[in-house]
């Protein structure tokens, strides 16, 4: 495994590309209601990322994919592609997931959004899975392993009833959009990798309110929950500083 070190210089570069992402999350905010199509809000922050921010949506056309955002609503666990077809409902959880790419770093973050009034388990799933990732990230810090990371965000998640995705995982990231190391969201403390300063890399559990098994579709993208269960995620991307993290990704607000 081989894991690049960024310079303060390039961390501050990084830093903008984040704030970037985050804005967009922040953006959109008001346009995740009842009625709008995933591919609306797709839109929406292609002109706001393309126009506004004159920047780059690092998704479109990433192996193929088509569109700006991964839109995961209820049961589908990442990847989901935006589509005129697919109309939020009252009470659907969706997470929205962006990627921007600023003079040539990248800034990678996911949120969950309620359209509408989210049922009680939705709401709660959710709000774990959040506590979960900051779970993890509080675990980020010079001479930690990554294996504290995973294990810190099982914990929380098993100990509320809920399975950790193990398909998936966080990613070392920079002017590369995925690269190493693989940051796992579960694993026993103490073992992993150990964490430097400079490493750059997203912390991005998915948590399905069933069990961990998934499945992906037949278009090569969207994975959902096997047994139809709900799945929620938030990601940050971050830096590992002198004695913590720092959250490149911060969003203005908690949706």
């Amino acid at each position: 495994m081989s894991v690049s070190l960024k310079s303060e210089a390039q961390i501050a570069k990084m830093r903008v590309a984040g704030q970037l992402a985050a804005e967009v999350l922040e953006m959109i905010v008001e346009y995740v209601v009842p009625g709008v199509s995933t591919e609306e809000l797709d839109r929406r922050c292609f002109e706001h990322i393309t126009k506004k921010q004159k920047a780059t949506p690092a998704n479109v056309g990433y192996h193929g994919f088509p569109k700006t955002l991964c839109t995961s609503v209820n049961g589908v666990v990442c990847h989901g592609i935006p589509s005129p077809r697919d109309i939020l409902k009252d009470g659907d959880i969706v997470n929205i997931d962006v990627t921007v790419i600023k003079d040539g770093w990248h800034g990678d973050t996911s949120r969950m959004y309620f359209a509408g009034t989210p049922s009680p388990a939705a709401k709660r799933l959710a709000d774990v899975t959040f506590d979960a990732m900051m779970a993890g990230i509080g675990a980020v810090r010079p001479g930690a392993r990554l294996g504290d990371v995973g294990h810190a965000i099982q914990t929380l998640a098993e100990a509320a009833g809920y399975s950790v995705v193990r398909e998936y995982c966080g990613h070392g990231i920079g002017k590369v959009y995925h690269e190493d190391p693989q940051v796992l969201h579960y694993g026993r403390a103490g073992t992993g990798l150990l964490l430097k300063k400079g490493m750059t890399f997203t912390v991005e559990p998915m948590i399905n309110a069933g069990s961990a098994g998934v499945q992906q579709l037949t278009d090569g993208w969207t994975v959902v929950t096997r047994d139809g269960s709900l799945s929620a995620q938030w990601e940050h991307m971050i830096a590992v500083t002198d004695d913590g993290f720092e959250i490149l990704t911060p969003w203005p607000a908690r949706g």
